[in-house]
């Protein structure tokens, strides 16, 4: 199973880090190391002192496939969950302003929580989809599928003319604006639509 994730996929977040737009997506992963279920706690990490939260709806792949092209990717997924991406800020700004991978500052132990899926025929449309982020109950990020820079259909195509998909996989699909730290004592909780999937605490 492999956790891929796709950055810079919202125009406001990208403003909001002065990113530049990419002219293609922005592929990183996480091993499966990284991942949280049942709302179990996360364990602020000790070699950090900035993780940010960055909220995402999360595909999870239906089949195995490659070289998928566009038209044909809605065959390949057919649930959706919702995910916290975090991120060490510090690791990520020392990668980047030496022009290094973000490994370390995306796939550390447990830096991706995740709900449990369901079922895409429960919503009209995966590209008009709405999804938000509570910290110690405030909304903090609030963001719509049909704001992504690449569509789903496009990432899954993208992604599969290198990476061959496997049933299982999950992409995590990019984060709107309003990301923000995370501190001991914290509360997380993750909606989409209406409906609360995911609800942990920092320790």
């Amino acid at each position: 199973m492999k956790i891929i994730g796709v950055g810079r996929n919202y125009a406001d977040h990208i403003k909001e880090l002065s990113n530049e737009v990419p002219d293609e997506p922005v592929i990183f992963f996480k091993p499966e190391t990284a991942l949280i279920t049942r709302n179990q706690p996360f364990f602020y990490p000790s070699f950090s002192n900035d993780v940010h939260y960055e909220v995402e709806i999360v595909v999870k792949i239906s089949k195995h496939g490659k070289n998928i092209e566009e038209q044909f990717a809605h065959k390949y997924y057919n649930q959706i969950g919702v995910g916290i991406d975090f991120t060490a800020r510090d690791y990520q700004a020392k990668a980047k302003s030496k022009g290094l991978p973000w490994t370390l500052a995306k796939g550390f132990n447990g830096s991706a929580p995740i709900s449990g899926f369901k079922s895409l025929s429960d919503f009209k449309d995966i590209q008009d989809i709405n999804f938000h982020l509570l910290l110690n109950d405030e909304t903090v990020q609030s963001g719509n599928t049909k704001l992504m820079i690449y569509n789903v259909a496009f990432v899954v195509s993208y992604i599969s003319q290198f990476i061959m998909l496997k049933k299982g996989d999950l992409i995590f699909t990019g984060t709107p604006k309003g990301v923000g730290p995370v501190k001991v004592g914290d509360n997380l909780k993750a909606y989409i639509e209406e409906e609360k999937l995911l609800d942990f605490n920092v320790r």
